[in-house]
């Protein structure tokens, strides 16, 4: 079982968030706490992140079918990049369980670009001299803005540990960034909510959404790259409500 953080809200339709790669629950505490003044709002630590248990496969057929477990009843459904793929699988494979799903900033497409790189830099981290975030920052080397800081709020100061299984991720990275081959169709109301300079979701990836998610619709946030909750969380915010309500 995933573990969970749980934002207690009005009775309705709950919201499910799951994170990308390398992320925790805890990354969207702020937005998950907004949300829930009008639905109760669930986060989750994916398989092999954050304090849920560690696995030897990273399929998103193994992810989905984790989000199936944590689902009671038909839930809505936010997933962003990895999250938002793994959201995909389970509202395909189990429809009856997805009442409104939104994906942040990735499509049903395989990427060619592995995330080989941040993991090569938290693995060439020395936990045992670590005595600050800041010196394990500088050990991480020079990485793209904002991914240090992103990366060390996965670091255990306490246990001297990453919060994330590095070598299953290394392992599984080309299932993470494919998607598998996967038949049957989602007819619910679908929002695939991209940032506006992000090349994740491109035109020619569209045919292949509405031919899974018949019923979908497409934005996007301007001014934001991949890490659009992060980069403009605000207007992200009142993008879901207003797609939610």
């Amino acid at each position: 079982m995933l573990n969970t953080i749980t934002y207690d809200g009005p009775t309705g339709t709950p919201l499910l968030i799951a994170h990308g790669l390398f992320g925790s629950a805890r990354n969207w505490g702020v937005i998950a706490k907004r949300l829930s003044e009008t639905r109760t709002v669930v986060t989750v630590d994916m398989r092999n992140h954050g304090s849920s248990a560690w696995r030897d496969s990273h399929s998103y057929g193994d992810m989905a079918d984790d989000l199936a477990q944590i689902v009671t009843g038909p839930t809505d459904i936010l997933g962003h990049s990895m999250g938002g793929k793994a959201a995909m699988v389970l509202a395909l494979q189990n429809p009856s369980l997805v009442n409104r799903m939104i994906v942040a900033d990735i499509a049903p497409v395989s990427y060619s670009h592995a995330q080989s790189g941040p993991i090569a830099a938290m693995r060439k981290v020395d936990l045992a001299r670590v005595t600050s975030r800041s010196d394990a920052k500088e050990q991480l080397g020079t990485l793209e803005p904002g991914v240090a800081d992103f990366l060390l709020q996965s670091l255990d100061m306490k246990e001297k540990r990453w919060r994330l299984n590095l070598d299953v991720l290394a392992a599984e990275m080309d299932k993470i960034i494919g998607f598998p081959q996967i038949a049957g169709t989602f007819t619910g109301p679908t929002l695939f909510l991209s940032g506006g300079t992000s090349d994740y979701v491109q035109p020619d990836a569209r045919p292949m959404i509405k031919n899974l998610f018949p019923a979908a619709k497409f934005a996007k946030i301007p001014g934001a790259g991949h890490w659009l909750h992060a980069e403009k969380p605000r207007e992200f915010e009142a993008a879901v409500s207003a797609f939610l309500a």
